[in-house]
């Protein structure tokens, strides 16, 4: 007899959830987060699928049909094209502004928040991101640099209230309407599509997302070149900074709490080897991951860390985790080293190539994911996913990624 959606979508949860708990599910799990590759399959461009949401919707039912995920992860990273030129955003670049129709968008890090400008945003974050932030990061934001700062605005605090009067001010206020109600409309379709997906029997493979609190400075304020150079100039500082961007990493990753599929992803962006030392690594980044993963797994979280580049010099560090409560997605390091010192604590998930997805034969592919059950997969806690997140491939090797897992990867 055939399963109902709703025991198709319990079946998929579970399957996950034993993966990750370190028990021995029916059958290897495999994702099917991927980037620019569902518009593509599903005949959409980008620039089309940032524009038109039921656009991006039909592409992602289409690769979802197809290839039938576990998890899927939907259109939330087609992100809304005319909010985002509203507001003049100017840290990104997508199809239709500054790059051609179907090229993923691309970060364009600039330093939104100079050296000597740490110890305003440790004082108070909040008035930091507002009126120094936001008006670097948006020229539709300019007049928020005006507003008041809130912690004065006690007992006579209200006689500043002028500054919400000046025309700049206004306009921003106004365009930040507008601006929101288009990403409302975008979050709408969002949270259509995982209520169509639910009907069809599969879970989101999302509840949050997050970015170490490193990330969160080196990617967001400081930029790759000066967070690296204050490791060294201002360590201090950097310290104190990462403490502050800790609590902010939690609240971003409780949002988890309570979903049926309470992932958080967590992308991993300046960890590398090539960007830190071993020592550096243990000092200034993973212990303020760590302590942030160890709340959100205290709220029921189960943090995701997206680990890019090759880590196999950080295995032994990042191995200190509660057992059975995260996901290791493993990019470019060897799979069988990360099992053989991570396997016995943490669920990993990875890592097929891209490059044999692009240029590679089905036979391949089979090849690669019957060493990575293999070798990691021996009695559960691994996830069958690519390398990185997919722009490119040939449909018929994601395919046999699929297939293969669906049929060699069975424990029962």
């Amino acid at each position: 007899m055939d399963k109902s959606p709703e025991q198709l979508y319990q079946e998929r949860l579970r399957r996950v959830f034993d993966a990750v708990e370190l028990k021995t599910p029916d059958q290897v799990p495999v994702f099917g987060p991927y980037q620019l590759f569902p518009y593509t399959f599903g005949g959409v461009t980008l620039q089309e699928a940032m524009n038109d949401y039921a656009a991006a919707r039909r592409a992602c039912h289409s690769f979802l049909d197809y290839y039938q995920p576990d998890l899927d992860f939907g259109p939330v990273l087609a992100y809304p094209a005319k909010p985002m030129k509203m507001m003049g955003m100017n840290y990104m670049k997508w199809p239709g502004h500054g790059l051609d129709e179907n090229v993923m968008y691309q970060y364009v890090e600039n330093e939104m928040m100079s050296a000597d400008e740490y110890p305003d945003f440790i004082n108070d974050p909040s008035d930091f991101m507002m009126t120094k932030w936001m008006p670097r990061a948006f020229s539709a934001f300019e007049g928020f640099a005006g507003i008041p700062t809130m912690r004065r605005m006690m007992w006579s605090g209200w006689f500043g209230m002028g500054a919400f009067s000046t025309p700049e001010m206004q306009e921003s206020f106004r365009i930040a309407a507008e601006a929101g109600a288009l990403v409302n409309e975008w979050w709408g379709s969002i949270f259509q599509y995982i209520g169509e997906i639910k009907d069809k029997g599969f879970p989101i493979a999302w509840a949050a997302f997050d970015w170490a609190p490193f990330d969160i400075i080196g990617d967001t304020l400081r930029g790759t070149r000066e967070i690296l150079g204050d490791i060294r100039r201002r360590p201090e500082e950097l310290l104190e900074a990462l403490e502050v961007t800790t609590r902010i990493f939690i609240e971003y990753g409780s949002g988890a709490a309570g979903a049926d599929m309470p992932l958080c992803w967590i992308w991993i962006h300046k960890a590398t080897r090539d960007f830190m030392s071993d020592a550096q690594f243990k000092k200034f980044y993973w212990p303020f991951l760590k302590e942030g993963m160890l709340a959100l797994i205290d709220q029921g979280v189960i943090p995701l860390v997206y680990w890019e580049a090759d880590i196999e010099s950080r295995l032994e560090a990042i191995a200190d985790m509660p057992p059975g409560k995260v996901i290791y997605h493993i990019s470019a390091t060897d799979i069988k080293k990360a099992a053989d010192v991570l396997g016995e604590n943490i669920c990993l998930m990875g890592n097929v190539p891209n490059s044999m997805l692009v240029s590679g034969t089905p036979d391949d592919v089979k090849d690669y994911c019957k060493m990575a059950i293999d070798v990691a997969g021996k009695d559960g806690g691994f996830i069958m996913d690519t390398s990185v997140m997919l722009d490119e491939a040939k449909p018929e090797n994601l395919k046999a990624m699929f297939d293969f897992t669906r049929d060699y990867g069975r424990y029962a």
